[in-house]
């Protein structure tokens, strides 16, 4: 015999029970969605979009900062991909590679996801000890503590606790506003060299390519995917999810103009000496106050390199088990899925190891923002053949907004290209 409903449960399904539940039930499903797009973007405002912010602002004043705006939509429009494939696929990026394409391709692809992956923690760990080296702290202190701290946060936690942990640590990002406030830039010099864009300059095309490749990674596209598989969250959560990524794009991007604008009111023109974070941070901290300057720096800087240097070693993982075929989630227990822990310490001993040797951070934040613009146009067409062919036909990119996602990827693809040699050719 079926079990009748409850006075109160019939009272519901006719509407006679004022809408707390359904409130509730909403705010629990938007509770469940938002999470990985917010990190993604947090982690993007990492070390290496700081340091190249900072340069920009630094040599070319605000004659960058339109572009920080510009990336917006083209950041929303590949991430919103993967959200899609994601949810409606239940698989990872590299995953869907290797089923329509074979082995071959995924293993490429994930091994150069691998190379940007590496680039992006050896930028995180030297972020960090950089950050460090403004209040004295020796390196190493700083290197055993980072691993210390990661490690124990994934091999004690479920991907939800390490979600809340990383959107907490990316909070610290809004210090960057902070800094740009107390820059008090001038909003006529800013309205004068924001249009003032020179491309006949190689310098400025380099730092261009940088900028772009800071904004949209090949570990940005990956991680966000597989984070919402491994969520376990599907096609029921796509709009949220999509205001998810559209919320962290803007968040991104807003504080890497703050720092294009706090770089460019205090260091506007002066800036090509700078060779590390420590100058970086002792420029800011001689123009906007020697001990607030360093440590709101500090402090914004450490929170986007700490969600990074998680995320980056997360999607090299990822990449590489889906790859071989042999996924595994920050659900199991560590014994259950040996390697792929073992993978993910491997990487972050491996680079905490290599910034203990001894880096020149600024160079190699930029070399891997450029790298990574040649790389955009890769990741973007494998991403868009992917969006055609592998989702349900009503989600599937086309129409109006598949052309203007088409021409969008062609132009910034094509641009971070251009620039990208043109400064290391010029």
């Amino acid at each position: 015999m079926a079990r009748q409903p409850s006075a109160r449960n019939s009272m519901t399904v006719h509407g006679l029970v004022p809408e707390r539940r359904p409130l509730a039930h909403r705010l629990r499903r938007l509770l469940a969605a938002m999470g990985p797009g917010l990190v993604v973007m947090m982690a993007d405002t990492e070390a290496g979009s700081v340091i190249t912010a900072a340069q920009s602002g630094a040599q070319w004043g605000y004659r960058l900062l339109l572009l920080q705006l510009v990336l917006v939509p083209l950041m929303f429009m590949a991430q919103e991909l993967t959200v899609r494939l994601g949810l409606c696929t239940g698989k990872g990026y590299i995953e869907l590679v290797r089923q329509r394409w074979g082995r071959g391709l995924a293993m490429a692809s994930a091994l150069v996801l691998l190379l940007s992956c590496l680039g992006a923690l050896l930028t995180q760990i030297s972020g960090l000890v950089g950050a460090g080296s403004l209040f004295a702290i020796a390196p190493w202190p700083i290197l055993v503590t980072l691993v210390l701290f990661i490690l124990t946060m994934v091999l004690t936690g479920s991907y939800r606790s390490v979600e809340r942990i990383t959107l907490v640590l990316g909070l610290f990002g809004l210090a960057f506003l902070v800094m740009a406030y107390n820059a008090h830039p001038d909003p006529q010099q800013m309205l004068h060299e924001i249009l003032q864009i020179p491309l006949k300059e190689p310098d400025y095309l380099y730092l261009a390519a940088a900028n772009l490749g800071t904004s949209v990674m090949p570990w940005t596209l990956f991680y966000q995917q597989s984070a919402l598989v491994d969520k376990g969250l599907g096609p029921a959560h796509l709009r949220l999810a999509r205001l998810d990524t559209l919320v962290g794009a803007v968040f991104c991007q807003v504080l890497t103009a703050a720092i294009v604008i706090a770089a460019a009111a205090t260091l506007g023109g002066h800036g090509a000496g700078l060779d590390s974070i420590a100058q970086i941070g002792e420029a800011f901290g001689a123009l906007i106050g020697p001990t607030w300057g360093q440590a709101v720096f500090v402090v914004g800087l450490a929170g986007g390199a700490l969600v990074a240097t998680i995320v980056v070693c997360l999607s090299a993982v990822w990449a590489m088990g889906e790859a071989l075929g042999m996924r595994h989630s920050l659900e199991q227990h560590p014994l259950d899925a040996p390697w792929f822990y073992g993978a993910f310490a491997v990487l972050l001993i491996a680079g905490a190891l290599l910034v203990g040797s001894g880096i020149n951070l600024i160079r190699l934040s930029l070399a891997v923002g450029v790298l990574n613009a040649l790389l955009i146009p890769m990741m973007l067409l494998l991403l868009l053949l992917l969006a055609r062919n592998v989702l349900p036909a009503n989600l599937r990119l086309r129409g109006p907004y598949g052309v203007l996602v088409l021409v969008t990827f062609l132009l910034m693809g094509g641009l971070g290209v251009y620039c990208a040699l043109s400064g290391v050719l010029g």
